[in-house]
């Protein structure tokens, strides 16, 4: 995995808290106040953020939610798997990359509020997208539930919640 670990040093990412290396890129500079946000917003947010993130072989992303829609850009590596389960509790395989005969988009918008998670088609290689944010990213925006509470909100999922969370949170 040579190239894998030539992106992370080269592009100096970082281990991300739900799984893979990340590294913001972008953060605008104008802020939109609180008071024009939507109640779910605990305080102002730039316009719009911007990472590179890379995931490995068997890692994973951890089902974990936004409070704003984000988009996913496919750069290098095998197609990248994001597993999503809306706010009614729906899941769908949205796939991120550029094999379109196996069904593969170039963009993916995930909706704020829906749970998702990812991971690398292809085991023995490596997934480098960017993921685009707005309103822009902010930590305090970023939920991931133990996997019992993850169960609990949605049993009708439990095998692909138990695949795609961690046992510690």
């Amino acid at each position: 995995m040579k190239e894998a670990e030539d992106f992370v040093r080269k592009l100096k990412l970082k281990a991300h808290p739900e799984g893979g290396f990340f590294r913001e890129t972008y953060r605008a500079k104008e802020i939109i106040p609180k008071k024009v946000l939507p109640k779910r917003f605990k305080g102002d947010r730039v316009f719009s953020t911007g990472i590179y993130f890379l995931l490995c072989n068997n890692d994973f992303s951890a089902f974990h939610c936004i409070k704003q829609d984000e988009m996913w850009h496919f750069y290098d590596g095998t197609s990248l798997d994001i597993h999503v389960i809306d706010k009614e509790g729906l899941y769908s395989l949205v796939k991120l990359g550029r094999d379109f005969y196996a069904g593969d988009l170039l963009q993916v918008i995930i909706s704020e509020g829906c749970f998702f998670a990812a991971e690398v088609r292809a085991k023995d290689s490596f997934s480098l997208v960017g993921c685009t944010v707005a309103p822009g990213f902010d930590f305090q925006d970023l939920e991931i539930l133990k996997r019992e509470e993850l169960t609990s909100l949605f049993p009708q999922h439990e095998e692909v919640v138990e695949r795609f969370t961690r046992a510690k949170c």
